[in-house]
């Protein structure tokens, strides 16, 4: 098979590959709503999936939903995720979020873009992640693994995240590009690792312009 000669061909043949590496892709934030991806999404920033998943399960036992969260304080909410970094940051964005919510939504998670990014805590990728596996709408969010894996594959030379979504996006049919966006952080923990990747065992080997195989 021929190599892919344009930053699109590379896009869609990786695209082709990781769904087949990857098959079962899904989020690893646990979570059985809206709100609650929400928040461990929120609450994953500088901190690990792992470790947001064990704080989780306590606080949604005690803050099931926004109404629940907007009537208490910052102080209220830290003694549940005192475990994960920036906490007392993070605790002050789930109040403001949950009021937000609550004043501005009906308490209900909004699924535009321009709403979800009003939302304190929420920037374009917590945007993004919630409208492709909560909503079920396009969004491709781009963490640090999305971003040096398309630098690496020559999918484009930006490093701001907004630009290299904005960039990436015309390339992935927009209702496959949450799944796209999940395939590369996988591999990007699993194999294209940032301290030595193991080019032997990509899948993408072939036609990567960064592969040492």
């Amino acid at each position: 098979m021929a190599r892919p000669r344009t930053p699109k061909g590379r896009a869609r043949r990786t695209h082709e590959r990781l769904a087949c590496e990857y098959p079962d892709a899904v989020c690893e934030l646990d979570h059985r709503n809206a709100f609650e991806l929400l928040v461990a999404t929120i609450l994953s920033a500088q901190a690990t999936d792992v470790g947001v998943n064990k704080a989780t399960p306590a606080l949604f036992a005690r803050f099931p939903d926004a109404e629940a969260l907007a009537e208490v304080e910052p102080e209220d909410i830290q003694p549940y995720i005192a475990t994960i970094g920036l906490f007392r940051n993070k605790s002050k964005s789930l109040v403001g979020m949950a009021r937000m919510l609550v004043d501005d939504y009906g308490g209900e998670v909004p699924g535009a873009m321009r709403d979800l990014v009003r939302l304190p805590g929420v920037g374009r990728k917590t945007a993004n992640v919630i409208r492709s596996v909560a909503l079920g709408l396009p969004g491709l969010p781009v963490d640090t693994h999305v971003t040096r894996l398309s630098n690496l594959l020559a999918l484009t030379s930006e490093t701001d995240p907004v630009k290299i979504e904005l960039e990436l996006n015309p390339m992935i049919p927009a209702a496959e590009r949450g799944d796209f966006s999940l395939r590369m952080i996988l591999h990007g923990r699993r194999v294209c690792v940032a301290r030595r990747p193991r080019c032997e065992d990509c899948a993408l080997n072939d036609f990567c312009p960064s592969s040492t195989v």
